[in-house]
């Protein structure tokens, strides 16, 4: 006879602190996974960009060459680019292993809240508060934008790429939605300033946190709400939403020192996990892991699952 499948397991949350880091950076502005979740960067108020594994708590590299506080950082495919963004206005591509600036693109009016690579890393997209977003090509030596996208009419807080599209979130209330291979813009308003914006994992909807204290999920061809995310505080800082890994769960900072977790369908509250004191002011979720990192004032957390052990523990 046919024994029953087993009911699949639901979706372990990261819930349990497995190391906290002293960045020793100032204030950390951003934390970021890189592609594969092996590694993660730091952007600190002291100017620095830092490289670390994250599950051992090692510092890899400091980079140094931003004038003022580095605001976002990303790294390419392959793991050997890294470009960032800050208050000095300008746009740097770092080369990883050598730790030098390969490029520094100046031509933004206001400092850099966010900067992505596209697939091939051959562009860098960053958003200003000067409400543009600019593409520079990391191959040229043109010290101009290959394109700017200035439709916003006030601050870009956050930006996100995918194969053939560009996501921007605007202080202006605004989800702008560039897609490259037809030509058009898809515009959704939200109708408060929006903080972050991201695509879910299976390329379908997009999920907007904004500074009425609510997240949320739209599709992404119709821009029909789908679901309302609240509980959270967010009314003054630029803080940040992402979905899990799997895309179960709908993740947001929260200016009360939590982490909040809802169940994406159902919308429930699933977990409020207490991160610090003071706004957790960014958080990066594992590609394929339930392992999240948070960022509260100069320190960042790693995140696992209850049943998870640290290498060389006990199992």
């Amino acid at each position: 006879m046919a024994f029953p499948e087993p009911k699949p397991r639901g979706p372990e949350l990261p819930q349990k602190r497995v190391k906290t880091l002293d960045c020793g950076q100032g204030a950390v502005r951003a934390v970021r996974f890189n592609v594969d979740g092996n590694y993660c960067l730091t952007c600190g108020s002291d100017k620095t960009l830092k490289l670390w594994n994250p599950l051992r708590g090692t510092l890899l590299r400091t980079y140094t060459g931003h004038g003022y506080e580095v605001l976002d950082a990303a790294g390419s495919f392959d793991n050997s680019s890294l470009c960032s963004g800050g208050g000095d206005k300008a746009v740097v591509l770092w080369d990883v292993a050598s730790g030098q600036v390969v490029r520094k693109f100046r031509g933004h009016a206001g400092k850099v809240n966010t900067v992505q690579f596209n697939e091939e890393a051959t562009v860098i997209l960053s958003g200003s508060i000067d409400s543009s977003i600019r593409c520079w090509d990391c191959r040229s030596r043109r010290p101009e934008p290959v394109q700017t996208l200035d439709e916003a009419r006030d601050g870009i807080s956050s930006v996100k790429v995918s194969d053939h599209e560009i996501l921007a979130g605007s202080v202006d209330g605004r989800v702008r939605r560039y897609d490259l291979r037809m030509g058009q813009l898809f515009s959704d308003y939200v109708g408060s300033p929006i903080t972050c914006t991201c695509f879910s994992r299976d390329g379908q909807c997009t999920l907007v946190s904004s500074l009425d204290s609510t997240l949320r999920l739209l599709d992404k061809d119709t821009g029909e709400l789908l679901g309302e995310y609240t509980g959270h505080k967010n009314q003054e800082y630029k803080l940040e939403c992402c979905l899990s890994e799997r895309d179960t769960h709908v993740v947001s900072c929260s200016e009360d020192g939590k982490v909040y977790f809802w169940d994406l369908v159902e919308g429930a509250l699933a977990l409020a996990l207490p991160v610090g004191h003071g706004v957790v002011q960014s958080l990066s979720f594992h590609p394929l892991e339930p392992c999240l990192l948070t960022a509260v004032g100069g320190s960042i957390h790693c995140w696992r699952e209850e049943a998870y052990e640290a290498e060389g523990g006990p199992g």
